[in-house]
């Protein structure tokens, strides 16, 4: 996988857009586009807008390729995989708060809950493909947009920031974590209401 980053640093921004597939495709890769993307920035930080735009384009290509894996055949798999233990926990939880689950991951940069399990749970659970998108690409532009514009002011800095800030990032996600919940659930009621 060392190679593969190499050689997509060294195609620039075009690596960072076939990094973002593959990463959102569901191929593990720690660090993934993130660490591409910072990369990138930090060498050309001229680069910004196009490797973040790149980043966001090429999240949404694999994550419609990994939504239409899941989404056909996937439920057994879930089943299996969700039967016991930490799976049964990761679809609990996508039962229960939505595509929240899924938006909160997709957006931090640091590891805090476990994305590809809580959006492999919505594609396989058949939530609507845009709605799935929609929300991904959400997050995507606020947490590409942030690393690219931390790469190119921040340079070799930006990942002792990104370090010495998770805690606080780990704040924000749960504060816009309840948030949000409170704003789906609110909305739930007012449509149960006219319905």
């Amino acid at each position: 996988m060392k190679r593969l980053r190499d050689l997509a640093v060294a195609w620039g921004p075009l690596g960072v857009f076939l990094f973002a597939i593959i990463d959102s495709a569901g191929v593990p890769n720690p660090g993934g586009t993130d660490l591409l993307l910072l990369a990138v920035t930090i060498a050309d930080p001229s680069s910004l807008w196009l490797c973040a735009g790149l980043a966001v384009l090429g999240s949404i290509v694999g994550s419609a390729i990994f939504y239409e894996i899941l989404s056909r055949g996937g439920e057994k798999f879930l089943l299996r995989l969700t039967a016991t233990g930490r799976g049964a926990q990761f679809r609990a939880w996508f039962h229960r708060y939505g595509l929240v689950a899924v938006f909160i991951p997709a957006l931090l940069p640091v590891p805090f809950l476990p994305y590809k399990a809580l959006a492999g749970c919505a594609a396989a659970l058949c939530v609507r493909r845009r709605h799935f998108l929609l929300v991904i690409l959400a997050a995507r532009v606020l947490r590409y947009v942030g690393l690219a514009y931390l790469g190119a002011t921040l340079g070799e800095e930006s990942s002792a920031w990104i370090r010495q800030h998770a805690w606080q990032m780990g704040v924000a996600a749960a504060i816009l974590f309840v948030l949000l919940y409170l704003l789906v659930r609110v909305a739930d009621r007012n449509r149960r209401d006219v319905e």
